[in-house]
């Protein structure tokens, strides 16, 4: 079972299914209770008719009282069942918004080194494997140990001789369930990675698609999915089989417990020892002492499951990054109520109110500031010392092999990470002091291979400004050279365009990336090589979108082809996460350099 300490953080998660599984486990010991209550009454009544020779006239009362206690006891049990299923229904409800919330807060730096199919059945299939062990087995982990020490004192003051019986057959079937559970807890833990694996080895599959087609892998593939699910198939075996033989090794203990207790209570009986009515309580009371054992070792199986996911589930809720530990702060201090009233940029070198108007600080523009700004992922270094001003209005290029860091300063700038050294500055404030949404609201991108998302065409540009009416999606269209290929399609802008885009063209996407970025209106606007892997035609139609977009605007384009670099009015070139130069295009082709170097090795020619 997890441990206390995750139990209980599992369930702070939600107070509302905290509440409800209290209410469960009442519910479920008032049932228990009235079991006890009602084998009392049978013993009586057993009593008083075959033994005092009482009339069913003189016995109604207690069967009267009997079924009183039936109909309570099957009322509980409805109660416990309902309010169990929604304390699982509310916390899987709060999981999945917190692990959303968290993984979008995370960004996508740290979680490169994961899995996407992992990830989504963590979501999916992790956080439903909570169902049956918030619903079933915390409960029954609860009253197992509730309901039998209430037995247990009921039985000492009927018999205290039975206690010790009971007393002795007790731990051995926890040691019993201990030990069988263990394997169960392994197992289960290991199935619940392999159906991650698969879940990750699949979606892998069908994205690589028509790659594994190409090189006539595909059959393969096929062959390695068979393996994967045979094996997955034989671990669900073995979970079963162990829960099985839990099962069986409980009921043969209680079993044989209660066949102990009949005869140690038959034999006082006859001896005179003991009244009837006791006795025959005690003996029926015998196997419900066991029946929240046997309860929790059924339902084992579901709580290892749990544990499995919950670890899972923890460990991403976990992971931390310098801007989600801002953003927190942030949150706290705004909750705390000592943020400044103004939100006026604090002079050069002092702090800034956190959450300060991030329209104050770009509106006018103002410059972009990296001082000495250092990063490595994880121990490996990525920028190193980096100094460099944007100016308002301006177009700055960053050029470089791959790997040179380009992309890591493009990650700061978006908050994605935060500098683990130096500052990045935006007029006289601190980006890491401003929103970060606040922030990325005033950023428009267009990257490389940009995100189509499973949808319409009016919902992808929408992405960029839900808000937007459609007069105004189509004047982004159309400044982007888009709304001529979407009136062609079958729905015009309802047109689905599949997971991926899978329905459009390289050029296509490219022009709704940028239909965004229009309809954003955004002062700072980034770049990532928006024209590469297209033909000569579409290039230009985007091209001269982009001319457009730049105007007026702050650009920052990452340039992996030179000619493109050679119309911004500075040129930064980074080696291995250093600046090497830096200046004007013209004049660092002018003298030899860095720049010209690489100009001329991707030119092929010589000076």
């Amino acid at each position: 079972m997890l441990r206390a300490t995750q139990t209980s953080r599992l369930l702070k998660q939600s107070p509302a299914a905290r509440r409800s599984l209290a209410w469960a486990t009442g519910a479920g010991f008032i049932a228990g209770a009235m079991l006890v209550a009602q084998a009392w009454w049978i013993s009586l009544i057993v009593d008083a008719v075959f033994l005092r020779g009482q009339t069913l006239a003189q016995v109604t009362p207690l069967l009267g009282v009997l079924l009183a206690s039936l109909l309570v006891r099957s009322l509980a049990v409805y109660v416990e069942t309902v309010l169990g299923q929604r304390a699982a229904n509310e916390l899987k409800q709060t999981l999945r918004q917190r692990l959303t919330t968290h993984l979008i807060l995370l960004g996508p730096l740290p979680l490169r080194n994961e899995r996407a199919g992992e990830l989504v059945n963590t979501i999916a299939e992790g956080v439903e494997a909570l169902d049956a062990y918030v619903a079933q087995f915390l409960p029954a982990q609860f009253l197992a140990v509730l309901l039998t020490i209430f037995i247990l004192i009921v039985v000492l003051i009927l018999d205290p001789w039975t206690t010790l019986v009971l007393l002795f057959a007790a731990p051995m079937l926890l040691l019993m369930l201990a030990l069988i559970g263990g394997r169960a807890k392994s197992l289960t833990e290991r199935r619940f990675l392999e159906l991650s694996w698969m879940s990750a080895f699949f979606l892998d599959m069908l994205q690589g698609l028509t790659t594994l087609k190409l090189f006539g892998r595909s059959q393969e593939q096929v062959e390695t999915i068979r393996r994967i699910s045979a094996h997955y198939g034989k671990t669900t075996m073995e979970v079963l089989a162990t829960a099985f033989q839990t099962s069986l090794v409980m009921e043969w203990a209680a079993t044989a417990a209660t066949a102990l207790v009949a005869l140690e209570v038959s034999y006082r009986l006859m001896a005179g020892q003991l009244h009837f009515a006791p006795a025959l309580a005690v003996l029926l009371l015998t196997p419900e002492f066991f029946l929240p054992l046997r309860t929790l070792a059924i339902r084992y199986h579901a709580g290892a499951a749990g544990k499995a996911a919950a670890q899972r589930i923890f460990s991403l809720l976990d992971m931390e990054n310098e801007s989600v530990l801002t953003q927190r702060r942030n949150d706290a201090e705004m909750r705390s109520g000592q943020v400044a009233h103004n939100n006026s940029s604090a002079p050069l070198g002092a702090p800034a109110p956190l959450r300060q108007s991030v329209s104050d600080v770009m509106r006018p523009p103002s410059s972009i500031r990296f001082d000495r700004v250092t990063f490595a992922y994880e121990g490996r270094p990525a920028l190193q010392d980096c100094s460099f001003v944007i100016a308002p209005g301006s177009r700055v290029a960053l050029v470089g092999a791959t790997g040179a860091g380009k992309s890591t300063i493009v990650n700061l700038l978006l908050r994605f990470a935060e500098p683990q050294q130096g500052a990045i500055w935006v007029g006289d404030a601190r980006l890491s002091e401003l929103d970060p949404v606040q922030w990325r609201r005033q950023v428009a991108w267009v990257p490389q291979h940009p995100q189509i998302f499973q949808g319409t065409v009016l919902d992808n540009i929408r992405l960029a400004r839900p808000e937007a009416s459609l007069p105004e999606v189509i004047a982004a269209a159309e400044a982007a050279y888009a709304h001529a290929f979407i009136m062609a399609l079958p729905q015009g802008y309802d047109t689905r365009v599949g997971e991926q885009g899978a329905r459009l063209s390289g050029g296509q996407r490219q022009r709704l990336a940028l239909a965004r970025a229009f309809l954003r209106n955004a002062p700072l606007l980034i770049l990532d090589e928006a024209t590469a892997h297209l033909d000569a035609e579409s290039a230009q139609a985007i091209q001269g979108a982009i001319e457009r977009l730049a105007a007026g605007r702050t650009v920052l384009l990452i340039a992996h082809r030179l000619e493109l670099a050679a119309g911004a009015d500075r040129v930064i070139v980074l080696e291995q996460g250093s600046i090497v130069e830096s200046g004007a295009p013209a004049d660092l082709l002018a003298h030899d350099g860095p720049y010209r170097r690489l100009a001329l090795s991707l030119a092929g020619g010589a000076p």
